[in-house]
């Protein structure tokens, strides 16, 4: 077997990023969640100044993985931090180490931007991801309780009564 190589994503591979989406989604049981297209990729993925990254993981020259991570920051810390948004192996190629490739290629670019900590979200009934995880010494965040806004809500908090008009 041929080592894996891990290389920044570019704009060739919106179409592999975006069936790798489509996929994770599937497994996620989401896949109706999915509104990403090729315009969201080019204007965020390849933006002049982009804020968000892509990996694409390879074996024998051929995409088998990706991961799509951004930075954030800890006041506590009072250093960035780097989030993983999405990693994903093809099912065909799990057990092959792309998984734990992407996630050492992560580790080290966290550490080469001075960031004190390297964070993901897993689903709770993902026990093959958790169990991977925890091999790795990755530690669970039960005490946090994770909020998400979107659509009428979103829409609402920003321009409802109290907010100044844009």
């Amino acid at each position: 077997m041929s080592p894996l190589n891990i290389r920044p994503a570019t704009i060739a591979d919106t179409d592999t990023i975006l069936r790798f989406i489509r996929e994770l989604a599937i497994y996620e049981k989401a896949e109706h969640e999915v509104q990403s297209t090729p315009a969201h990729i080019h204007r965020t993925l390849f933006a002049a100044q982009p804020t968000v990254h892509g990996l694409i993981c390879e074996l024998d020259g051929a995409p088998v993985g990706f991961a799509i991570y951004f930075f954030n920051y800890s006041t506590w810390q009072g250093q960035h931090g780097l989030y993983l948004e999405d990693l994903y192996v093809t099912p065909q190629q799990r057990g092959v180490g792309a998984g734990k490739a992407l996630l050492q290629h992560l580790a080290r670019i966290a550490l080469d931007k001075d960031c004190g900590r390297f964070e993901w979200s897993v689903l709770d009934w993902n026990a093959p991801s958790i169990a991977f995880y925890d091999s790795l010494g990755a530690k669970p965040q039960s005490e946090w309780i994770r909020y998400r806004m979107t659509g009428e809500a979103l829409q609402q908090l920003a321009h409802g009564p109290q907010a100044p008009a844009l």
